[in-house]
């Protein structure tokens, strides 16, 4: 009895570092979309203070609720400039899992 938890333990540590793994290469694929895409307007976290440029994204997360569900409402809407960009489904998540990687950090 004994083994069979031990087992079932092992195989749930497992499952949840395969888990940890797929949301750090998310967080990782998201954050060259970010770069790529959202650096015109957007600081980068040791840019100086600059008030024509949109906030850095470690102080937007910080809000009072921002999670992982109000981003993923608002990366399925438009907003001014972003009108022009169109980011596919799979990199609006890893958008989102960059953003809260960086909750963490």
């Amino acid at each position: 009895m004994r083994l069979a938890t031990m087992a079932w333990l092992g195989a749930g540590l497992l499952a949840l570092s395969g888990a940890a793994q797929a949301d750090d290469a998310a967080a990782a694929r998201g954050a060259k979309v970010v770069e790529q895409w959202c650096r015109m307007c957007h600081l980068r976290a040791h840019d100086k203070p600059d008030k024509t440029m949109a906030p850095r994204y470690e102080d937007i997360v910080r809000r009072p609720g921002r999670d992982e569900a109000y981003f993923t409402r608002f990366l399925a809407e438009d907003h001014f400039p972003m009108t022009i960009y169109r980011l596919f489904d799979d990199e609006k998540r890893d958008v989102v899992a960059y953003l809260m990687s960086l909750k963490t950090r």
